[in-house]
């Protein structure tokens, strides 16, 4: 431990520490004295705190979002008269989207303002409480009203974990991380169909049918990993020494000196609406929505309707129906963080997002155009893989070519923002009208891939002709000299 450091507890890491032990860094990879083994347990601690306690949030996220599905094909849409004509289902899947994406920009400002811990986990048990209120209602149009106040609690939450992890991990170290918390989400709500089917066996306890005991366990199970997620979820790295003494002065200087020396854009600056907005006017961070929002188009496509086109479109029980939706979530999994791991090892970004988008268009093509229930299968591993894994890979992709960090936060909330929008495109090209194939559903998806990779090749032309003007003496990119797009 460095003798040049004091390591009694503090509220704040100042900018004079960091500038002191970004002197420290030596070739050898020592900061602030810690060694290669100390400098490990220190980020698998940020690993366990953030990583992994986001990604258990976000898998609850993820289920309260998406167990319309399950509910349907417990007969939800039957209880609540749901049906063709009017549409219900389609409604009730869309208005959540509206509030969604109103709220997300601002949402990341006050994450900033009230703290990661009280921000994330306050959110959190609001939108539990309203998952409960699900299993009560006595018709669908209360049920929007609902979905319309549960859209409004969930737009901080992404988002915010998406700028959160951003802040405490340098460029290359952050695939990863971004992997684990939404593997852990995504292949955990794989098991939601599952877990949906036994709730569904509670079906007359209390006079009340199996569906609303989906909402009504999974609202209770929200509420209770909030208030454990208050006592874990850490603040921002310059104030990590005061989060229930998470990391002494020391160990908090250590982090954010191999932030500053990765990107100089640790500490923010004061808030300015004009200024936050101004961000808007970089035509890549509208493109970066566009990504997300072609991606989303996808996943949110498969979770929302992967159950039905299961039961109806391949002719499946509803028990099979339910469970058969989580082995493609578990292999997604693993290729997200296996693509993570090599992404920042060999640090690239775009190519793996264009893989994952021709994954998906194969994918796509085999379960909407063969006929074989096997081969469709099949395409529902590829296309659910596709889309979750390029979730954390465009997260990363963005996170590693934008500085300061206001950008760093407008940018997540327009990221997920089109991500949201996403939401309602994939809800909305699945209609019932066009069961049990829901071939215009699945052309949407394949012309989303296809723009995916067109939108790819225009910015890592951008990025190519940025970085050689770099390299040729020209002017910085993001203000900081020496800084280079990731491709």
């Amino acid at each position: 431990m460095a003798d040049t450091l004091d390591t009694k507890k503090a509220d704040h890491v100042t900018e004079d520490h960091v500038e002191q032990a970004i002197k420290e860094l030596s070739g050898d990879g020592l900061v602030a004295g810690f060694t290669p083994a100390e400098q490990k347990r220190i980020v698998r601690r940020i690993d366990l705190r953030l990583a992994v306690t986001l990604g258990c949030l976000y898998c609850i996220s993820l289920l309260d979002r998406t167990n319309l599905g399950a509910a349907s094909v417990a007969g939800m849409q039957t209880s609540l008269h749901m049906n063709a004509k009017n549409n219900a289902y389609t409604i009730v899947s869309v208005v959540f989207f509206i509030s969604y994406t109103i709220f997300q920009a601002p949402a990341v400002v006050f994450i900033r303002m009230l703290g990661p811990r009280n921000f994330l986990a306050g959110i959190v048990l609001a939108w539990g409480a309203v998952m409960i209120g699900f299993g009560f209602v006595p018709s669908w149009e209360v049920m929007c009203v609902l979905r319309v106040i549960l859209g409004a609690l969930e737009a901080g939450f992404y988002p915010g974990c998406v700028y959160l992890l951003s802040t405490w991990y340098p460029r290359y170290d952050l695939q990863k991380r971004n992997a684990t918390f939404y593997l852990i989400g995504s292949m955990a709500s794989g098991w939601g169909g599952i877990l949906a089917y036994g709730l569904m066996q509670m079906d007359g306890l209390s006079g009340l049918s199996g569906w609303r005991w989906i909402f009504i366990i999974e609202g209770i199970l929200t509420c209770v990993l909030a208030i454990g997620a208050w006592f874990i979820i850490v603040d921002f790295p310059e104030d990590s020494p005061k989060s229930w003494h998470f990391l002494n002065e020391a160990e908090a200087t250590f982090v954010v000196a191999r932030i500053e020396k990765d990107r100089s854009d640790t500490f923010p600056d004061k808030f300015f609406v004009g200024k936050y907005l101004r961000n808007a006017l970089d035509s890549k961070v509208w493109a970066f929505a566009w990504l997300y929002m072609l991606t989303t188009t996808n996943s949110y496509a498969i979770a929302y309707f992967l159950p039905i086109i299961l039961r109806d479109g391949m002719g499946f029980s509803v028990a099979a129906a339910q469970c058969l939706t989580a082995p493609p979530y578990v292999v997604a999994a693993i290729v997200m963080f296996a693509e993570g791991w090599f992404a920042d090892k060999w640090r690239v970004r775009g190519i793996v997002v264009v893989f994952n988008a021709l994954m998906g268009i194969l994918g796509l093509g085999l379960l909407g155009y063969v006929h074989n229930n096997g081969v469709r299968y099949f395409g529902v591993f590829l296309a659910t893989t596709a889309c979750n894994a390029n979730c954390p890979a465009l997260i990363t992709y963005q996170g590693n070519n934008v500085r300061g960090q206001w950008k760093r936060a407008l940018t997540s909330a327009t990221l997920v923002g089109g991500g949201s929008i996403g939401g309602i495109i994939g809800t909305t090209v699945f209609r019932a009208k066009d069961a049990p194939n829901y071939r215009p559903g699945i052309l949407a998806c394949l012309i989303a891939n296809a723009l995916i990779v067109l939108i790819v090749a225009a910015l890592s032309y951008k990025f190519r002709r940025a970085n050689k003007r770099v390299d040729d003496g020209g002017k910085p990119i993001e203000g900081l000299q020496g800084f280079k797009y990731t491709l």
